[in-house]
């Protein structure tokens, strides 16, 4: 029997028992694409104008899920998606700083294991590229967590061509375990993409085994820097401003169907004012930095674009499945107009630029949504998330509305190796996942209800079913009903007071169990181990 067919009827039965999966040639390979601070409207097939022809031809070929969520921040969605864990569990509660609190160490823990650990024993090639950031010391890279091969750098992004090294010295790149000079015509992305398509032809024609790549860019996180080819594509595209932006991606999103007919559009941001409003200089400004902003998403769908043909020419496209996501919503760093603090008198967009796109264009990155990067509303931890794998899933250009949530992707990618999550590694014991299979949702079968929880710097959200209550600190919550109202732009809590007493409960309980801190509670004890230490 043909591989296809095998899967399909495995797929068909339900995948009633993965022992089909046992077979090498049978598993999927896996690929994961993850973007880093791209809002959800960023992509064509999401409701964008940036030209994401390769992405959307997969979304056309696979699903999209509508209501898939990631953690706000970058480290914290890194930790849950590597560990099957919430961020808080695996020791990432905030970023990678050491807190001396288990929950805040700044790096994975000895608790968790990742994909790569988990899938290497199940025989696959681990492979990762890109930006790795829950662990920024010696000991605690890629290699060290499971990775057979990893070239990227392991601390945050902030940098896309060699000469910005000169404004962000501290950061560097990895090879598996070895600092590696750049190369001199380095832009990250295409770079990031170079590597991983050596792993993967190396994976595919030398060890004879299923890989499994995590890609993990740096794009279109801040500073705004791309090719000038590439930036010379949206020229003028933008000009009309952010408010025709947001309308025409809102017509677009409801055209689709990635939210209901009747969805309001949240209102602009407070913090922005009308395009119309801006002083030409400023429009001039804001219009070109959206320009390059769009520039580094599409060199990410050309990249995507790469990885296909590679696969196509090795004969693995059918059967690897390709997720692609982004870690928190777009970022408003910098605030209303964005910041610029680069060498002084550089172009925007140019490897000594150092330039953000602002707080009114990530609003537009996040429509139909409120709020940004950071916050728990729908903007902050709303993603993206395309599906792609002709050989398992029959159904093509179809969306998913269950909910899902990037710690349910070790466990979905667990589940069709053909494996579970060890109760134990390396003799130490195992938090059990956090996070449940999303394979009932690729067929379109209903998962039962499970409440998510999220927290990060004092922004807290619990969503089960379709009720959500988000608030920030020690402040009442918010409810909200996103079935009818998608955009949180009614609170009901007035009218519901005892489902958000019943829905805070929960989250105080989950809280309690993961090691959440009050932020402000956080914010003293850093403030106290700080003087202590000046002290010494």
């Amino acid at each position: 029997m043909k591989r296809t067919n095998l899967l399909s009827l495995l797929f068909t039965a339900g995948l009633a028992c993965t022992a089909g999966f046992a077979a090498e040639t049978d598993r999927p390979n896996f690929i994961i694409i993850m973007a880093d601070d791209m809002g959800w409207s960023d992509l064509g097939c999401y409701g964008s104008e940036i030209e994401t022809p390769q992405l959307d031809a997969l979304a056309r070929g696979g699903l999209r899920f509508t209501h898939f969520y990631n953690t706000a921040r970058c480290c914290p969605t890194r930790a849950a998606l590597l560990t099957g864990l919430y961020q808080h569990q695996a020791g990432i509660g905030h970023m990678v700083a050491n807190d001396g609190i288990p929950s805040y160490q700044g790096f994975l823990n000895d608790r968790c294991v990742t994909l790569a650990e988990a899938l290497r024993p199940a025989g696959y090639t681990t492979l990762m590229t890109g930006k790795w950031h829950v662990g920024s010391e010696p000991g605690r890279w890629p290699a060290d967590r499971g990775f057979d091969r990893f070239w990227g750098t392991p601390s945050g992004g902030g940098f896309y061509f060699k000469e910005t090294l000169e404004i962000r010295s501290e950061r560097f790149f990895v090879e598996d375990n070895e600092r590696v000079a750049p190369p001199d015509d380095l832009y990250v992305t295409d770079t990031f993409t170079d590597h991983a398509l050596e792993f993967v032809e190396a994976a595919v024609t030398r060890t004879k085994r299923p890989f499994f790549l995590y890609l993990a860019h740096i794009a279109p996180h801040w500073p705004l820097q791309a090719k000038p080819a590439d930036i010379a594509k949206y020229a003028g595209r933008y000009d009309e401003g952010w408010d025709v932006i947001r309308s025409r991606r809102f017509a677009r999103q409801r055209e689709m169907g990635l939210i209901p007919s009747d969805t309001v559009l949240s209102p602009r941001d407070p913090e922005a004012k009308a395009w119309t409003d801006m002083p030409e200089p400023a429009r001039s400004d804001l219009a070109r930095r959206m320009e390059i902003y769009a520039a580094q998403i599409d060199c990410i769908d050309q990249n995507v674009g790469r990885l296909i043909a590679k696969l196509k020419e090795l004969g693995q496209f059918e059967n690897t499945l390709l997720l692609f996501l982004s870690d928190n919503g777009s970022s408003a760093e910098g605030g209303p107009g964005g910041f610029s603090r680069g060498v002084p008198g550089a172009p925007l967009g140019t490897a000594r630029s150092y330039a953000s796109a602002g707080l009114e264009w990530a609003n537009a990155a996040d429509t139909p949504f409120r709020k940004f990067k950071k916050a728990t509303h729908e903007g902050g931890i709303a993603s993206p998330l395309i599906v792609h794998w002709p050989a398992g899933i029959a159904a093509r250009g179809e969306l998913r509305t269950q909910p899902g949530h990037v710690i349910d992707i070790m466990p979905t990618l667990l589940e069709l190796a053909g494996t579970s999550h060890p109760p134990a590694f390396k003799d130490r014991p195992l938090l059990p996942l956090a996070g449940r299979s999303l394979v009932p949702a690729f067929q379109n079968r209903a998962m039962p209800p499970a409440a998510l929880c999220w927290e990060h710097e004092g922004n807290k959200a619990v969503r089960l079913g379709d009720w959500k209550a988000v608030t920030r600190g020690r402040e009442p919550w918010a409810l909200y009903h996103l079935a009818t109202d998608r955009t949180e732009t009614r609170d009901l809590a007035d009218q519901h007071p005892d489902r958000v007493r019943a829905l805070a409960a929960h989250w105080q309980e989950w809280a309690s169990q993961a090691g959440v801190w009050e932020w402000d509670e956080l914010q003293r004890h850093r403030q106290a181990r700080a003087k202590a230490k000046r002290s010494q």
